[in-house]
């Protein structure tokens, strides 16, 4: 056995379960959220996973700087992932997404 087997490298991945990363876009399945918080509270937890999936989808495109995220370029990305068009906030939050995962 080649010693490379027996060390995985850096950049491979140690996961027991193979990660599918090379699969077309597949939603997670939806689980109900908690009851008996605030109305506000849901919309924001809702505004908030909008825009990490947006954010996700226009760095898989190539969009990798906020200020190339313009929210024309994130409500085009939001329809073609099948997303309802963001609000303006929810167009900053993706670009603070952006800024701030670094």
């Amino acid at each position: 056995m080649p010693a490379a087997a027996l060390f995985p490298l850096p950049t491979q991945s140690t996961a027991k379960r193979p990660v599918p990363l090379d699969l077309p876009y597949e939603p997670v399945e939806k689980r109900p959220l908690p009851p008996g918080r605030p109305r506000d509270w849901y919309i924001t937890h809702n505004r908030r996973l909008k825009a990490m999936r947006l954010a996700i989808a226009l760095l898989d495109s190539g969009v990798y700087m906020p200020n190339q995220a313009r929210n024309e370029k994130i409500r085009s990305t939001a329809e073609l992932i099948g997303v309802h068009p963001p609000s303006d906030t929810t167009c900053h939050m993706v670009r603070a997404y952006m800024r701030y995962s670094r």
